[in-house]
């Protein structure tokens, strides 16, 4: 006999005391993930530096500032110190031994230059220390500091991967705290990290547990609210803490402008977050997919005590027990987090461009809700896919010294993509049943993954051609737009207990 979970917890109502603090609960504890997923672009930010010059080297200080060759800077048509290079110190010592004076004496641009041997000196006008400035990852070893983000996302691939069948195996409640631990402990071990090797072999741990708290929590959530709450809990609820980790991300980072510091604080919320065990209860409807009715009725139960109503003698019977979504997780990913890390390269101050490309989300999640309530699923995704997509490509057009209008642009793509990611999460979860629900959304955020492990090269690209980080997000999501018209419709249709009742054929 086929019994529908939600008809047969209509007597909790929808929004009740219990309802209320799941909710709030469940929220909080997204807001270190907002900082965490993205502190590399202050953590990992490359702050202006040029060749040391040791001072214990006997130079005069007309060959001290003239040491540091010029180049040309294609972008801004002007010059500038060399980053990479100085010239040679034993020819620049014997010129400055025989008492010669750079540019009127020596013609400083035929001396021969080399590499900075003595390690470099960083501006820290910004930043007291990031990483790139603790382990020199500049110049030749500049890779390091994009692949430093992408290790973070195969982090949190592989964590997609194993995080979905663990909470369909042992539950949501035990993979959220579990890896929400995961993630507190290893992020204050990597404020110790003594090398580049370390702090990425730990940041990859604290992606693992990232996204799997994440998830397990949106579909802990998912499981527990009505129908008439899951929209608003999936974009005005967890998306939107998300966001507002984000935006105190570049308020933390302007007091604190040392790296390991500023890990130091993120430390902190996580440590509260793990203290909601005690009120945050399991998922009622995993447990009923996993035949334990007793328990599922012993959480409903005490919710019905919390909501003031009367729970039926026996709320159950005993015996009750595709490839298009996955380009567009990754579509949107890509875009997202390109976009987020790209905040540093962005015309203006890090700090208030960090913080308006967070801000942004709020109307976002806002508009995503509102379309969620009555707009099928698959129009939300394509309009919002769209838009994001379209004016990404317009920045192309924009002369270089519109600044403003292609920061605007930015920001109107992130808008576009950050409603369609919120979109995405309430689209993929009703297409699944409740025994499937935690891994199908794992293997769609492994999808996403590899975009999020793509998207610090889709930036490296920037250095080549400005516009072409954009033109490739703004393409991937249009293309994403159109196919998610082949996505089924789950507009109205109560959540898939079973496999035999998941959604296969589009509305």
């Amino acid at each position: 006999m086929r019994i529908h979970y939600d008809d047969s917890t209509a007597f909790l109502g929808d929004w009740g005391p219990f309802q209320r603090t799941v909710f709030a609960l469940l929220c909080l504890s997204m807001i270190p993930n907002g900082f965490t997923g993205l502190s590399m672009v202050f953590m990992g930010d490359t702050p202006a530096h040029r060749c040391l010059i040791p001072a214990a080297l006997n130079i005069t200080d007309e060959w001290r500032n003239a040491s540091i060759p010029l180049e040309e800077d294609e972008e801004n048509r002007d010059s500038r110190f060399s980053k990479c290079s100085r010239h040679r110190m034993d020819v620049v010592k014997n010129y400055s031994d025989r008492g010669l004076l750079p540019w009127v004496d020596v013609n400083v641009s035929n001396i021969p230059q080399e590499g900075c041997l003595d390690g470099w000196e960083y501006d820290t006008g910004t930043y007291i220390s990031t990483i790139v400035s603790e382990w020199d990852l500049v110049c030749s070893d500049n890779w390091r500091a994009p692949l430093t983000t992408s290790l973070f996302f195969c982090g949190v691939l592989t964590g997609s991967v194993i995080s979905g069948q663990m909470s369909d195996r042992f539950g949501r409640k035990k993979v959220l705290f579990v890896t929400m631990g995961i993630q507190t402990v290893f992020t204050f071990i990597q404020v110790f990290s003594p090398s580049w090797l370390i702090f990425c072999l730990l940041f990859f741990i604290v992606g693992m547990g990232q996204i799997s708290n994440y998830v397990s929590g949106f579909v802990l959530g998912m499981e527990i609210f009505s129908p008439s709450i899951r929209d608003i809990y999936s974009t005005l609820g967890v998306c939107l803490f998300f966001s507002i980790g984000y935006m105190m991300l570049p308020l933390a980072a302007y007091f604190l402008r040392d790296w390991r510091m500023l890990l130091l604080v993120f430390t902190i919320p996580g440590i509260f977050c793990m203290l909601l065990w005690w009120f945050i209860p399991e998922s009622p409807r995993w447990l009923l997919s996993q035949g334990r009715v007793v328990e599922a009725e012993a959480i409903l139960r005490k919710a019905a005590q919390m909501n003031g109503v009367n729970a039926p003698d026996v709320i159950f019977p005993l015996n009750q027990v595709k490839h298009t979504s996955l380009l567009i997780w990754f579509s949107v990913s890509v875009g997202y987090c390109a976009l987020s890390l790209n905040t540093s390269s962005l015309h203006g101050n890090i700090y208030l461009n960090c913080f308006l490309s967070a801000a942004v989300e709020v109307p976002a999640l806002i508009m995503a809700w509102l379309m969620l309530r009555r707009w099928p699923r698959r129009l939300c995704l394509s309009s919002t896919l769209s838009l994001g997509g379209l004016v990404l490509l317009f920045i192309q057009l924009i002369p270089q010294h519109m600044n403003y209008v292609a920061f605007s642009l930015v920001m109107l793509g992130k808008f576009g993509l950050s409603a369609a990611f919120s979109i995405l999460y309430p689209a993929t979860a009703e297409l699944y049943p409740t025994v499937l629900r935690n891994t199908a959304l794992g293997a769609c955020s492994m999808a996403s993954r590899v975009g999020s492990i793509l998207a610090p090269y889709f930036i490296y690209l920037g250095g080549y051609y400005r516009s072409l980080p954009y033109i490739l997000i703004g393409s991937v999501n249009i293309l994403s737009g159109l196919l998610s018209i082949l996505l089924p419709e789950s507009l109205g249709s109560p959540l898939p207990e079973t496999i035999s009742h998941m959604q296969t054929v589009a509305g």
